[in-house]
Parts: structure tokens; C-alpha cells; sequence
């Protein structure tokens, strides 16, 4: 079994519901883009976030790709997988929920962030299905401005403006 591999498995297995101050989680579902999670991975090691992959995934957590894209940065990072959105509520709650997505109608920027809060985002290129956006966990839907006629950001991309902005609004407190 690669080392990033077990390296994943057994943050799975240690995480816990206790919300660590100033941490916030992004929540990848069904993620289908490697480099995408990889790069994930990188920003909330850089930030102090916290990861979730929900499943099923469309790739190997041992794929080169989403090796490459997180660099060194894998054993800095709180990656955890869940089986399906099920598992992961079970987890991840009580949370306030922001599911992203370019159909709502609030900004981003507008929501007062709280540590433990999750940051919801869907596959490459669809987005989260309405089932997902219709789930009672979800607190609210919001969007990240774009200019007319442009469909979406890249989803590690997104996350990271996202993460930014809360972790904006708390100083950028280090833990």
C-alpha cells in the first residue's frame, strides 16, 4: 500500500468530531479531477483546514496526479474520507453547511464564517446535484461572483477563495 495511502487511512481512522479553533472544512464531493484534490490538499495544509473527500471517488488516493499536485504537502495536511454523504454527516455535524454553487443567489463574501464550519463543494464540472443542495444539513447556498456568461471556477480554485475569506475574517489566526 503507498505511503499516502496509509498516510490518508490512518487520519480517517484518528479524526474526531472536536472542532479545533480557527479550523474550517472544506468538503470535496465525489471529486473527479486528481490534481484538484491535489491542490486541495496543499491549500489546507497551508491554511490549517481541514479536508473531506466524500465518496465515491472517481480515483485512487494513490494516483501520481493527486500526488504531484500536493507535493510534500501530504503530511501536513488533514485529509479524511468518507464513504458517501451519509458518513459524512454523521462526522462532520452539528456544522453550519455553505454549499457553493453558481445558482445561488447569496455571496460568499456576505457570510460571518465560524470555526467548524464546512465549505461544500460539488464534482468537476456539474457542481452539487439539487439533491445535495435540497440535503437539511445544508445551511445555505452561496456563490462565488463571476462575470455573466461564465459557467464555473476550477473547484480547488474555488475552495481556496473560499477558505481565504473565512479564514480572512478571523485574522488569520495560526493554531
Amino acid at each position: 500500500m503507498p505511503r499516502f495511502y496509509r498516510l490518508i487511512r490512518a487520519v480517517t481512522r484518528a479524526r474526531s468530531r472536536d472542532i479545533i479553533f480557527g479550523v474550517f472544512r472544506v468538503a470535496f464531493l465525489e471529486p473527479k479531477i486528481p490534481p484538484n484534490t491535489g491542490n486541495a490538499i496543499r491549500m489546507v495544509a497551508a491554511t490549517g483546514c481541514e479536508l473531506h473527500l466524500i465518496g465515491p471517488l472517481n480515483f485512487e488516493l494513490s494516483d501520481a496526479r493527486l500526488r504531484r499536485a500536493g507535493l510534500d504537502y501530504h503530511d501536513l495536511a488533514s485529509v479524511t474520507v468518507h464513504a458517501d454523504l451519509r458518513a459524512a454527516w454523521e462526522a462532520l455535524m452539528p456544522a453550519r453547511v455553505y454549499a457553493f454553487t453558481a445558482h445561488a443567489s447569496s455571496s460568499y463574501a456576505d457570510i460571518s464564517y465560524q470555526p467548524g464550519d464546512v465549505l461544500l463543494f460539488g464534482p468537476e464540472p456539474t457542481g452539487l446535484d439539487h439533491a445535495a443542495l435540497a440535503d437539511p444539513h445544508v445551511t445555505a447556498q452561496v456563490r462565488i461572483p463571476m462575470l455573466a456568461g461564465r459557467r464555473s471556477l476550477n473547484l480547488s480554485n474555488a475552495a481556496a477563495v473560499a477558505v481565504y475569506e473565512a479564514w480572512r475574517q478571523h485574522g488569520f489566526l495560526q493554531r
